[in-house]
């Protein structure tokens, strides 16, 4: 049984941790080791906020599933400088509604795309964006967390 991971309104993500195995020893004999069936016990989750281990994996499975048919991610050059404008307007007003910013982008598939380019490379990926995006921009190079749960906001606004 597959869980699907949760995305949170304050950017954390609820996985699923895959349950333990055991063995049930009651039917071993004494006269030797007998082949033990294994015993599974029920799933579970987790909770993983921005910058945890294992966080920004779960925000590319969590993407993923959003649309399983989508094909690989391509950035492209215009896609990347407006998603990294939109991750800077994002940071520097945090209060603004997201939904407007979004909706003036000129391409809000390839900012999508480029954005989840950056995930999947993981967290070097987004810690090299953020200083792209302050070389571009102006200012100090966001926490790869931060970053990160901005990314996961931006492609849940495109995706709703």
């Amino acid at each position: 049984m597959d869980i699907d991971i949760v995305r949170n309104d304050d950017g954390s993500l609820v996985v699923p941790i895959p349950p333990e195995r055991r063995h049930d020893d009651s039917d071993a004999s004494d006269t030797g080791p007998d082949p033990v069936e294994p015993v599974e016990s029920a799933p579970t989750t987790r909770v993983l906020h921005p910058g945890e281990g294992g966080y920004d994996e779960a925000l590319v499975e969590w993407d993923l599933q959003q649309n399983p048919d989508r094909p690989p991610v391509v950035s492209t050059a215009t896609g990347r400088q407006e998603a990294m404008h939109l991750v800077h307007a994002v940071a520097e007003n945090p209060d603004e509604a997201l939904a407007p910013a979004v909706e003036a982008l000129d391409d809000p598939t390839a900012s999508g795309e480029a954005l989840r380019h950056v995930l999947v490379g993981g967290v070097h990926s987004v810690e090299d964006f953020a200083a792209e995006v302050a070389e571009a921009e102006g200012g100090d190079p966001l926490p790869a967390h931060k970053a990160t749960k901005i990314i996961g906001e931006v492609l849940a606004e495109l995706d709703s």
